[in-house]
């Protein structure tokens, strides 16, 4: 998987079987359109249902009993992980029971998800679109880098205060060590004393 998601496209075929669940994950950024194909073989007496949710386990696709080509579109709340599921279920008293289920997926993230009028006629128009796909990818990489900065600028401070609280932490153990030692000295000498062992 590719970590820009100016040109990341996912396209996955697999095997469901019956009683499963099987997700695909992808990271998008807030405000990242997701777009979609899927393609799902037929069995009677069978159902599968098609879920996008985030970490957080809200839903921003439910469809249940999908079959055959379906599309679908999404735009991402915040940062996240983002979960595409199949689940399969099959009835027990259908003879399809066990059969797998077949699934094509195609997602496209970003400004590959963007449509653009591909029946331009002549040069001009062309290449109009062609400069709206660029101007929109060279956006997308500076939005990219920014989010990458602002990451970097977030693990500075995290990574900052980890070695202030660890600084602190060893300060107060060897204070603590001290202290118990020199406690250790103080009740040492007195009990020397009270037996007489020592002056």
């Amino acid at each position: 998987m590719i970590s820009l998601a100016v040109t990341l496209v996912d396209c996955i075929r697999f095997d469901l079987q019956p009683h499963t669940k099987k997700c695909l994950k992808e990271e998008m950024r807030r405000n990242l359109l997701a777009v979609g194909e899927y393609e799902v073989s037929s069995l009677a007496g069978t159902q599968v249902d098609f879920q996008i949710t985030d970490s957080k386990g809200h839903s921003a696709l439910i469809r249940n009993n999908v079959e055959g080509k379906g599309k679908f579109a999404v735009t991402s709340d915040e940062d996240d992980i983002y979960d595409f599921c199949f689940t399969y279920t099959s009835s027990p008293h259908t003879s399809h029971q066990l059969l797998p289920r077949e699934i094509n997926l195609d997602v496209r993230l970003g400004v590959e998800a963007k449509q653009y009028d591909s029946a331009a006629t002549d040069k001009l128009q062309k290449l109009e679109t062609d400069l709206s796909k660029l101007e929109d990818l060279t956006n997308s990489v500076i939005e990219d880098f920014a989010h990458l900065k602002k990451r970097e600028s977030e693990m500075q401070d995290t990574n900052a205060s980890t070695s202030n609280r660890i600084f602190w932490q060893t300060i107060i153990s060897l204070i603590v060590v001290l202290g118990l030692a020199g406690w250790q000295v103080i009740y040492l000498r007195q009990f020397f004393k009270s037996r007489k062992l020592i002056d």
